[in-house]
């Protein structure tokens, strides 16, 4: 079994070999405009635009928790819209991240991973504006990621 590697730096400048994909957590409301989101449209317009659309035609799709959406954005780089929070304030029901959704969209990256070849990169998901721990977060990724043998790596932002 592998381990999560753990580095400083910026998750949407993944600096290994071979196929990427960019995985980060969304929510169930269109919502896009706070958070690492600002990363990512800073250096792709795609996924923002790829996921309003998905929201919009939420309707006639499989946009809702736990889903994903794998958008191409450069040669060997994919990103990962996982719909893994519910809203985007912490209310009477607590925090905005949703654990299950999270575990199913890990799961679904999972396959996406294996059939690409890739590596996974990421954020500390679901800890930021979503309001999630670490402590239940990453025992998602080692068991539907690297217990499966996909390297993952997890990016601290800052000095």
């Amino acid at each position: 079994m592998s381990w999560i590697t753990y580095v400083r730096g910026d998750a949407t400048v993944p600096s290994v070999k071979g196929v990427k994909i960019v995985a980060h957590v969304c929510n169930d409301m269109g919502g896009w405009g706070k958070g690492f989101v600002l990363a990512v449209s800073r250096r792709w317009p795609e996924p923002e635009a790829a996921y309003r659309t998905w929201h919009r035609g939420r309707a006639g799709n499989d946009f809702g928790l736990g889903a994903v959406q794998l958008v191409h954005v450069e040669r060997y780089v994919w990103v990962a819209n996982m719909i893994g929070q519910r809203g985007t304030r912490t209310g009477s029901k607590g925090a905005p991240v949703r654990y299950e959704a999270i575990d199913t969209a890990l799961a679904r990256l999972a396959g996406h991973a294996r059939d690409l070849g890739a590596s996974v990169h990421m954020p500390r998901i679901g800890c930021g504006l979503a309001g999630g721990t670490w402590s239940r977060v990453e025992p998602l990724i080692t068991g539907r990621l690297t217990a499966q043998g996909i390297p993952v790596t997890v990016y601290d932002h800052g000095d």
